[in-house]
């Protein structure tokens, strides 16, 4: 399994308990939906490694506290700390209307309501505290943000995603 055709799922974060159990940060809004899981991908210097589930819970929410099969003690869970997680892409729950996964919609074209086309987009950062569309305009960067009050509408079959922008907003880049 390669990682392009996976989605990023988690990190452990710490152990658990002596007998090798792990806690891992997931990055879902529904973290109940990967709550019974059989196995998992984990990112191991830089190859994606199948290991098997023995248990998992929730815990306090936003952690899933795992058992893996073969990860008994302590030095085991320290050999996989701070690994990633990763699960198949057909895994992921499929989303319909507005909402899309960041990796689905790299490469679709960005028209705005009132200023027509405005490019490609290349990525989404989500490093800062409002994530961004990054489009290029022929060779020129247009930061939108993602905002549920910009996008109109989101158009798998033609890859286009329809947003309204602030008037002005678009011509700043340009």
């Amino acid at each position: 399994m390669q990682k392009k055709d996976c989605f990023y799922l988690g990190k452990i974060v710490k152990k658990y308990s002596f007998k090798g159990e792990v806690l891992v940060k997931l990055d879902t809004d529904q973290p109940e939906i990967y709550e019974n899981l059989d196995a998992i991908f984990l990112n191991l210097r830089n190859n994606l490694v199948p290991f098997f589930i023995e248990h998992s819970q929730l815990h306090k929410s936003e952690l899933l506290r795992i058992k893996f099969e073969d990860v008994n003690e302590e030095a085991d869970a320290d050999a996989i700390m701070k690994s990633e997680l990763y699960l198949p892409l057909d895994l992921l729950p499929k989303l319909e209307g507005n909402k899309f996964y960041f990796h689905e919609v790299i490469g679709f074209t960005i028209e705005d309501v009132n200023y027509g086309k405005v490019g490609t987009l290349k990525a989404i950062n989500d490093s800062t505290a409002q994530a961004l569309f990054e489009i290029d305009r022929n060779g020129i960067e247009i930061l939108i943000p993602m905002n549920d009050k910009f996008i109109v509408k989101v158009d798998r079959k033609n890859k286009t995603i329809l947003v309204e922008t602030p008037e002005g907003l678009i011509d700043l880049y340009l």
